[in-house]
């Protein structure tokens, strides 16, 4: 495994090894202010050999402030001792968003409704803690997308002052930024839907305000495979739209773009079956590339050898083992299975 421990330099910031642990929306604390269970829970993993850490949570556009105010001075402290950078990855639910159920976490106000680029709801969705097991709501179509990314860009400022060494925007898994791409969820007729041009706008418009504040430390993540929070369009519109938004992105300076794999389990029928690596690969000839999704040691170190991408983000793994490239290193089995049952607290949802 070689190639995998390799150091490796991103923006400005230089990994100690190519084995990220993705952004997991993990409830070790209570509408996500940092505390020391949290903390805990990120020094193993840290420990562990992460070479990047993603962070996130439900009301992450104002986790920076919660983190700088609750965790003082910890987290910056954290990357030069244990020479792991931490990413902040932000993105916004909206489509998928259950606000009875999570406006405790969000302090989403009642009445606010929820909001997506077109007002078409997700199909799908049982949530049994909540009575009837509702499924997904009707959103309210975002008028002007403008404010948003005014928000975005608040939480870069937020994520900078907290002591982040940099920020992943979130365009995957059915997240707003994936929502104005696909075309099944974007029927806009403006500016901000239509052609893939036009439904990449909000991602690259964003993106620039990003990097405003961050410079070379801004990442993106996306899915182009889709399938997950009933994402998906036809192969060729995705090729048309990730690719052109990857073209547009690859001369934007960005320090790396994460792609998430197709993923029976995950993206299923809706989903867009096709290899992102060899299918996107070729629209980045400048940004560093890293493949997500059921990655295995083998699949990273040969990824990363052959050229194909600059490293690897796992998150099960992580979730079932706080010492993940460790283990790699030592040839050391990842088999501990993972407790379904206790991964949100009170259940999977």
């Amino acid at each position: 495994m070689s190639s995998l421990f390799t150091p490796l330099t991103l923006g400005s910031i230089t990994i100690p090894n190519r084995i990220g642990m993705s952004a997991l929306t993990r409830n070790r604390s209570t509408g996500t202010v940092p505390n020391e269970i949290m903390l805990k829970y990120y020094v193993q993993r840290a420990k562990g050999g992460a070479g990047l850490i993603g962070l996130n949570g439900p009301n992450v556009l104002g986790f920076g402030i919660k983190f700088r105010s609750k965790a003082g001075g910890k987290l910056p402290t954290l990357s030069m001792k244990l020479e792991v950078k931490f990413m902040l990855s932000f993105g916004i639910v909206s489509l998928t968003l259950i606000p009875v159920f999570l406006r405790p976490i969000i302090m989403l106000a009642a009445g606010v409704p929820v909001y997506a680029p077109s007002a078409i709801a997700a199909q799908g969705g049982r949530f049994r803690l909540l009575p009837g097991e509702p499924g997904y709501v009707t959103p309210t179509e975002i008028a002007d997308p403008t404010p948003l990314i005014a928000q975005f860009k608040q939480a870069a400022i937020n994520a900078k002052e907290a002591g982040f060494d940099g920020v992943e925007f979130h365009g995957a898994n059915g997240y707003l930024v994936h929502q104005f791409l696909d075309s099944t969820s974007n029927h806009r007729t403006d500016q901000w839907g239509g052609s893939p041009e036009n439904r990449a706008r909000f991602a690259l418009e964003t993106l620039k305000e990003l990097i405003a504040v961050w410079g070379p430390d801004v990442s993106l993540k996306l899915s182009p495979a889709g399938g997950y929070n009933d994402m998906g369009m036809p192969l060729q519109d995705t090729i048309d739209t990730f690719g052109y938004l990857l073209r547009e992105v690859d001369n934007m300076g960005l320090s790396y773009v994460a792609l998430v794999r197709f993923d029976e389990e995950d993206d299923g029928p809706r989903g867009t079956a096709h290899d992102v690596v060899e299918t996107f690969r070729p629209f980045l000839t400048k940004t560093a590339l890293f493949v997500n999704s059921s990655v295995t040691p083998a699949e990273g170190e040969e990824l990363v050898k052959s050229g194909k991408a600059a490293g690897v983000f796992m998150g099960m793994n992580w979730l079932t083992h706080p010492d993940v490239a460790r283990r790699i290193k030592e040839g050391k089995e990842l088999d501990n299975a993972p407790d379904f049952k206790s991964f949100y607290g009170r259940g999977r949802c």
